[in-house]
């Protein structure tokens, strides 16, 4: 029988392998099978997440251009996979989550919320 020091040792040491064994396990697309405008995923940049499955473009191994409409005006809009990259590696935003406004609405949201916050006194 293993005491609480070992096993926590142990299973700290089983973690790395995993994460290891996992970072080998993605190979980056050949540049020719790679299209013009998308964006290498760096998955020691991700943040965090547990799931039943990765991400499409987890598995692919690189972002693409996706198009979407805008929950508020309605307007067609092209997520971009250098937006993508950006917003799953540096802002470290949810690997499920995905663009639902246009940058027009985007920026009115923000700017309402922030009068509203102005106006109720609230600093955060």
């Amino acid at each position: 029988m293993k005491s609480g020091k070992q096993r926590k040792q142990q299973l700290q040491k089983t973690r790395k392998d995993k994460a290891e064994r996992q970072a080998r396990a993605v190979v980056e697309p050949m540049p020719s099978q790679r299209p013009k405008d998308s964006a290498v995923v760096n998955i020691a940049a991700l943040a965090p997440f547990n799931s039943y499955g990765p991400p499409d473009w987890y598995q692919r191994g690189y972002y693409l251009d996706k198009p979407f409409k805008c929950k508020d005006c309605g307007v067609d809009e092209v997520w971009t996979a250098t937006q993508q990259k950006w917003w799953y590696e540096v802002a470290k935003g949810q690997p499920f989550s995905h663009a639902i406004r246009c940058r027009a609405c985007r920026r009115t949201k923000r700017e309402t919320k922030a009068d509203a916050r102005r106006r109720s006194g609230h600093t955060d």
